[in-house]
């Protein structure tokens, strides 16, 4: 069974920086693609950035310059660095993985339907 848990969210002033990990249990994350998402109440949840299991790596536009996503396999760890923070960037963050795939193509990276396995979010503030 694939578990999985998010950390670092918290309460941020424009501009700073947080760094959200997501630990994995149940399967090796090199070898999968994963993502993060994330949803500010009311509104869809949107991708943010997703990383196939070759480390290709993919933004949305308004992230991008500012967010790095990344995986320790060390730890088995999926990692999101996140600098420059806007107030827009609030929300409830969630890890997102798959195992039916390998590479995902472009135009599906960011959506929640290509993603099997979630874990519970974490909770980003970021107050101007």
């Amino acid at each position: 069974q694939v578990i999985l848990v998010e950390s670092g969210g918290g309460s941020v002033q424009a501009g700073g920086s947080l760094r959200l990990s997501c630990g994995a249990t149940g399967f090796t994350v090199s070898r999968l693609c994963m993502g993060w998402f994330r949803q500010i109440s009311g509104k869809e949840r949107e991708g943010v950035a997703t990383i196939a299991s070759g480390g290709e790596t993919s933004y949305v536009d308004s992230v991008k310059g500012r967010f790095t996503i990344s995986k320790d396999n060390s730890k088995n760890t999926l990692n999101l660095q996140m600098d420059s923070l806007e107030p827009e960037d609030t929300g409830v963050y969630y890890c997102a993985a798959t195992e039916k795939y390998t590479w995902i193509p472009p135009t599906f990276r960011f959506s929640a339907a290509t993603y099997d396995s979630w874990g519970r979010g974490t909770e980003v503030t970021v107050s101007s």
